[in-house]
C-alpha cells in the first residue's frame, strides 16, 4: 500500500479566520508549526526518522490543540503532521494514521473550513481521499477527493498547494490537460516569506509531475 503522498499540505498563512482576536504568540507557535513540518517534509529523508519526527510534531500539534479548543490551525498541523507520518510509515499502520488525520480534519472543519487562510483543510482532505486506497481497504474516494480539492483551488487559485494536490489528483483520474494546468499554476505559485524550505520541495515536485503530464497530454 503506498501511502508516500500523504504529507499533505505545505507552509501557511497566519490569517487564522475571520472574526478572531490577535494572539501574537498563538501565531508563532503555528509558525513554528509549518517551519518544523516543512523540514520533516522536504530535510529529513530517512522515513523511520521522518516517522518519528512528525510524530514528535503531531504530539505538539495536539497539545496546542488542546490549549486552544476554539481554534481550527492546530488540530489542521497535528493531521498533517499525522499523515506525513502515514506516509512514512506505509501499510496498515500508516492506513490507521490517515484515518486519525482525516478525524482531525473533520474536526477542524466544523470549527473553521477558513482555517489557516489558504485553502488547507480542503486541501489536506481532498488528498487524502485521493490517496489512500478505497474500500475495502481503506476510505479513499474520488467524488470526495474532487470535491475537496475543487473547494481548495476556490478557495487558493494561485497556492502551490492547492493546484499541486488538485494536478495529483487530475493525474490519477487520467485528465493530463487538466494536470498540466494545475502543476503549472502550482509551479509559478507566489513565493511565500519564511515558507522558502515549503515552496522549494512543493514545486520541485510540481515540476516532476508536470514533466509527466506534460508528456502524457502530448503523446
Amino acid at each position: 500500500m503506498k501511502l508516500s503522498m500523504l504529507a499533505v499540505v505545505a507552509a501557511v498563512c497566519l490569517t487564522g479566520g475571520p472574526a478572531l482576536a490577535a494572539d501574537p504568540a498563538f501565531d508563532a507557535r503555528i509558525d513554528g508549526l509549518a517551519r518544523s513540518w516543512a523540514h520533516v517534509n522536504y530535510e529529513v529523508h530517512d522515513k523511520s526518522s521522518q516517522a518519528a519526527e512528525a510524530a514528535k510534531l503531531a504530539a505538539e500539534a495536539d497539545a496546542l490543540a488542546k490549549q486552544y479548543p476554539n481554534r481550527a490551525e492546530p488540530l489542521v498541523w497535528e493531521a498533517i503532521s499525522t499523515a506525513t507520518e502515514a506516509g512514512a510509515k506505509g501499510g496498515m499502520g500508516g492506513l490507521a494514521l490517515a484515518k486519525s488525520a482525516r478525524g482531525m480534519l473533520e474536526r477542524a472543519e466544523k470549527i473553521n473550513p477558513a482555517a489557516l487562510g489558504d485553502g488547507s483543510v480542503y486541501t489536506s482532505l481532498g488528498s487524502l481521499y485521493a490517496q489512500v486506497p478505497g474500500f475495502p481497504i481503506g476510505f479513499g474516494d474520488a467524488g470526495k477527493a474532487r470535491a475537496y480539492l475543487t473547494k481548495a483551488v476556490a478557495a487558493n487559485p494561485n497556492g502551490v498547494d492547492s493546484n499541486f494536490f488538485y494536478g495529483d489528483f487530475l493525474m490519477r483520474q487520467g485528465d493530463y490537460a487538466g494536470a498540466e494546468i494545475a502543476l503549472l499554476r502550482a509551479v509559478n505559485a507566489p513565493v511565500r516569506i519564511g515558507r522558502e524550505v515549503a515552496d522549494r520541495g512543493r514545486k520541485a515536485q510540481a515540476a516532476a509531475l508536470l514533466a509527466t503530464a506534460h508528456q502524457k497530454a502530448h503523446d
